[in-house]
């Protein structure tokens, strides 16, 4: 005979609906109780049976998670901090990987509301109208993106960028070029108005430099023009954008930080790099810790969600591709 919830909860002299909340919702329980029951589960060989959890609760024990470009070192951390605390609450995760396309994004959307009982979104490039059309219909919560009303993680980069800015200028630079991302991004919204207003705070020159596409490729091709413009400084959008510049940078001779300094953002992989590259502090364990939380209590209270924010401040981190501006940019 199969290991019942009615066996544990004898076992663990408490009732069934304790027990099986420990597997459903283990964070509204004490974590001794919770302990004790997944022990006594572990000793039995007790399985939840997700179908059946699904047909007497409406849930199928499934949650999602778009992001727009897995390949984005940024997002890897995300994944698996989402995925480890799914796991701990007996959450199966499904990804999908939009590709920076906001049809392909929609369309995933779709697949994946009819299966899960909820999805996170990072970093969405879908217009605030479709996010909202879509959290009519099931609950979501979002990374990176501020939509009013919404559940959503916030990594606010811009006192960071500012303290970059203002290094920078401490250093002696005056030419500072920032290489764009996706305009339909938030986090590119917030480092771009930063990085500009304290620019002009200074009076120091700010070039604006899109990106093709926000890859290792599109750096590459974006530090050319940053040269071409005569910059001193090169912020880049994220990290990955910041190695490609470093590549192409290397690749034309010009030594970084000697003659051209460097920041990235995210803090992705800058440690790995040589030399290790400035950032700025990327948090993507802990948004991603926070949003699964957030958006368990969407999907707990679905008919009235409120107005869940939690904000992550970013800092600048300095390493070893920033230094004083090169004698010609002085003034």
């Amino acid at each position: 005979m199969k290991p019942t919830l009615e066996e544990i909860a004898l076992r663990a002299n408490t009732s069934r609906s304790t027990v099986s909340r420990a597997f459903s919702r283990p964070d509204l329980l004490n974590p001794k109780t919770v302990e004790q029951i997944l022990a006594i589960a572990e000793e039995i060989g007790y399985r939840p049976n997700n179908m059946a959890r699904a047909l007497s609760t409406g849930r199928t024990g499934n949650i999602g998670l778009l992001v727009p470009y897995i390949a984005n070192p940024f997002f890897p951390p995300l994944i698996k901090a989402i995925q480890q605390n799914a796991d701990a609450h007996d959450l199966c995760l499904f990804l999908g990987s939009s590709g920076e396309s906001a049809a392909r994004e929609n369309t995933l959307f779709q697949r994946l509301a009819s299966q899960t009982d909820g999805i996170i979104v990072a970093s969405t490039r879908l217009s605030e109208a479709q996010v909202r059309a879509h959290a009519k219909r099931h609950p979501i919560t979002l990374i990176n993106r501020d939509i009013v009303g919404l559940p959503r993680v916030l990594i606010d980069t811009q006192a960071a960028v500012t303290d970059a800015i203002g290094f920078l200028i401490e250093s002696g630079h005056r030419d500072i070029a920032y290489l764009s991302g996706p305009k339909e991004s938030w986090s590119n919204q917030q480092r771009l108005e930063a990085a500009g207003a304290a620019c002009r705070r200074a009076d120091v020159r700010f070039e604006v430099i899109q990106l093709s596409e926000p890859s290792f490729e599109g750096g590459e091709k974006a530090a050319e023009e940053a040269v071409a413009a005569e910059a001193t400084v090169i912020l880049a959008f994220d990290d990955l954008t910041a190695q490609g510049a470093h590549a192409r940078l290397s690749a034309m001779g010009i030594v970084v930080p000697r003659e051209m300094s460097l920041i990235g953002c995210d803090d992705a992989l800058p440690a790995m790099t040589y030399p290790a590259l400035s950032t700025l502090s990327g948090l993507s364990l802990e948004a991603g810790r926070h949003a699964l939380k957030l958006l368990q209590d969407a999907i707990e209270h679905r008919e009235s969600v409120q107005d869940m924010k939690v904000v992550l401040g970013a800092r600048f981190v300095r390493r070893d591709t920033t230094g004083s501006a090169p004698s010609r940019s002085r003034r």
